[in-house]
């Protein structure tokens, strides 16, 4: 089978290095458009040190903060209008996923006129404005993707845009600016990141470099556990170590690396309307659903779930669950989600993604069995 890697993105790592790569920013233009929350950026010292280097270099820019969580089509309409408007020349995102995602969007509206109608159809033409990322969470690897995840009511689930052209030009990854992120938001953004790992060795894009790259995220993440438990169980205590912040953060990266060639499968589609409907966040929603994933491939494909348990240093599957529930706890779910939420699963392009492709009947055990049912 013929395989491709692609991965554009130059990607700037450590301590400090939005400022000692400042010059970078000058590569791509005079004005930028920040795109990100109201509040994080502020918070963990990454909008502040960003506006440092761009003054260094005399960039000017402007700050469009409207970005909240699941970002909608109508922001990123908005901000392209802002930076037509403002003749912006490059777009810099701080944040976590949404953030992110709703940037890269930005800077493909910003450069060129695509109807509502067209904008997931993935024809576009070759222009976009270049961009600069900042994640400040340890788990999507937008940073790296060629995906912006949107909500789509219209669909009610979340959409992608799904393209080359978006890949980010620069990433700048820092870890100290994850340090505020509270035991929840670390947790479930970790478990974000091992369920792109652990997809992408499920794809049927996967390749000797997408595994090589999934299983060391998957050994840094799983090092990080025995501290994540810790925090669980005395969170009134100094949660993180700089490392355990530092490896979550290249683990993230590294498993974005891999679903940028590789896709994601039946987790994600499950996962999109626990996180649509529910509002359980998304890196819950997914891996709540592993597991079970899990055990179905285990049962067509045993080389495939021992492969990934031993990445994990696990014994089996039944070890992963009660681990996983440790971590994140319980959701509920009706038989009536299920039916709804295993009718819209089925039909997304994850499915086709998937070495063990689940039928609609697999997808509503794995709810039933993943979720308490009411």
């Amino acid at each position: 089978m013929n395989q491709y890697y692609y991965m554009p993105t130059r990607v700037v790592m450590g301590d400090g290095c939005i400022g000692n790569n400042s010059k970078l920013f000058a590569s791509l233009g005079k004005k930028a458009l920040i795109v990100t929350g109201r509040h994080s950026a502020k918070i963990n010292g990454s909008q502040d040190d960003l506006i440092k280097a761009l003054d260094a270099e005399k960039i000017d820019y402007l700050v469009f903060d409207k970005i909240k969580s699941n970002p909608t089509i109508a922001i990123i309409y908005e901000g392209a209008a802002v930076a037509k408007e403002n003749k912006i020349d490059f777009i810099i995102a701080i944040g976590g996923g949404s953030p992110m995602d709703a940037a890269k969007g930005i800077a493909l509206l910003a450069a060129q006129n695509i109807s509502e109608e067209n904008l997931f159809s993935g024809s576009y033409e070759n222009k976009i404005l270049p961009m600069a990322f900042v994640p400040t969470t340890s788990g999507t690897g937008s940073e790296v993707t060629k995906y912006s995840i949107l909500t789509n009511d219209k669909a009610q689930t979340k959409t992608s845009i799904a393209t080359e052209l978006i890949f980010p030009t620069i990433a700048f990854l820092d870890a100290k600016y994850t340090d505020k992120l509270s035991v929840e938001v670390t947790i479930n953004t970790a478990i974000d990141a091992l369920s792109h790992a652990i997809e992408g060795m499920l794809s049927v894009k996967s390749s000797m470099i997408t595994n090589a790259l999934a299983e060391k995220s998957a050994q840094l993440i799983m090092g990080c556990v025995p501290e994540m438990i810790k925090a669980i169980e005395s969170p009134t205590a100094p949660a993180f170590s700089p490392q355990t912040r530092e490896n979550l953060l290249q683990a993230s990266f590294l498993a974005g690396v891999v679903i940028a060639q590789t896709g994601t499968t039946a987790v994600h589609a499950m996962g999109y309307s626990l996180t649509y409907f529910k509002h359980i966040d998304h890196g819950k929603a997914n891996g709540m659903l592993l597991a079970e994933y899990l055990r179905l491939v285990e049962k067509e494909r045993p080389d495939l779930s021992t492969e990934i348990l031993l990445a994990m240093n696990l014994d089996n599957v039944d070890e992963f669950k009660s681990l996983i529930k440790q971590l994140l706890g319980e959701e509920q779910i009706s038989q009536e989600e299920i039916k709804q939420y295993s009718e819209m699963a089925i039909q997304t392009a994850n499915i086709g993604n998937c070495m063990v492709k689940p039928t609609k009947e697999n997808i509503a055990e794995m709810f039933e069995q993943s979720l308490r049912c009411l």
